[in-house]
C-alpha cells in the first residue's frame, strides 16, 4: 500500500511552513552556501542555482508524492523571507516513524526559529498523520542542533559511532572530510506535553495550526 502526505501549510506565531516555490530559488541558493550548513550537511558545495532548481522542481515534490517524506520551506510571516528548511525523511508508514532535519539561514539564527518550526512540524505529524515517533540525528560537534533537540523535548537514546562525515574549511578555501559520531534523539507524542511554543492557531481554535491543500 502506497501512502502519501498531503500538501500542507503550517502556521505558527511567526512562521509559515509550506512547500517550496519557484520564487524561493534565489534565497535557497544563498542560504545553502553558508559555511555552517556546508559543514554539517551533505548538501553540494558550492550550492548552485541548478541545485536549487532541482530541489524545488523535482526532488522536494517527489518526496511528498511518493510518500518518502515532506520538505517544508520555513518563511518568516512578517517579511516573507526564507528562514530555513524542515525535512521529514526515512519515513516508515508501518510503524509511523520518521526522521527530521532542519537548516536555518545565517541571518535568522538565534531567534528560536528552528525550535518553533520543528515543534509545529512534530505536532502536525503526531496529530494529523498519527505518527508515533520522530527521530533526530545530530553530529557530535553540532551543539546548536543538540540544544534545539533538547528544547523541543527530545530524549537522547545513544550514539552511532563514526556514522557521519562532517566538513571542515581549510586555509586555502577548500573543505576536508572528517568522520564523526551521531547522537540519536527521539520524540514521542507524550514528550510534547508541557513543551511551549504551540502554533498560534492551535491556541485560538483548539486544533493544530495547519491547512491541507489537497
Amino acid at each position: 500500500m502506497t501512502t502519501t502526505f498531503p500538501d500542507i501549510s503550517i502556521n505558527t506565531d511567526r512562521l509559515v511552513l509550506r512547500a517550496y516555490e519557484e520564487a524561493d530559488i534565489p534565497a535557497l541558493t544563498e542560504m545553502m552556501n553558508d559555511e555552517l550548513i556546508t559543514a554539517w550537511t551533505s548538501a553540494p558545495y558550492p550550492y548552485t542555482t541548478a541545485d536549487s532548481e532541482e530541489w524545488v522542481r523535482r526532488t522536494a515534490p517527489a518526496e511528498r508524492t511518493e510518500g518518502r517524506g515532506v520538505v517544508l520551506a520555513v518563511i518568516e510571516f512578517l517579511t516573507q523571507r526564507l528562514v530555513g528548511t524542515v525535512h521529514l525523511r526515512a519515513v516508515d508508514w508501518r510503524v509511523r516513524a520518521a526522521q527530521v532535519g532542519c537548516v536555518t539561514a545565517s541571518w535568522a539564527r538565534g531567534e528560536g526559529y528552528a525550535t518553533e518550526s520543528l515543534l509545529a512540524t512534530a505536532r502536525w505529524l503526531f496529530r494529523a498523520q498519527r505518527f508515533e515517533r520522530l527521530e533526530l540525528r545530530t553530529a557530535a560537534g553540532n551543539t546548536a542542533s543538540q540544544q534545539v533537540a533538547q528544547k523541543i523535548g527530545c530524549v537522547s537514546e545513544g550514539v552511532l559511532r563514526s556514522a557521519w562525515i562532517a566538513r571542515t574549511p581549510t586555509e586555502d578555501g577548500r573543505w576536508t572530510d572528517t568522520r564523526t559520531d551521531l547522537i540519536v534523539w527521539s520524540l514521542l507524542p507524550e514528550d510534547l506535553e508541557g513543551v511551549t511554543g504551540q502554533p498560534a492557531e492551535a491556541r485560538r481554535s483548539g486544533h493544530p495550526g495547519f491547512r491541507e491543500w489537497n
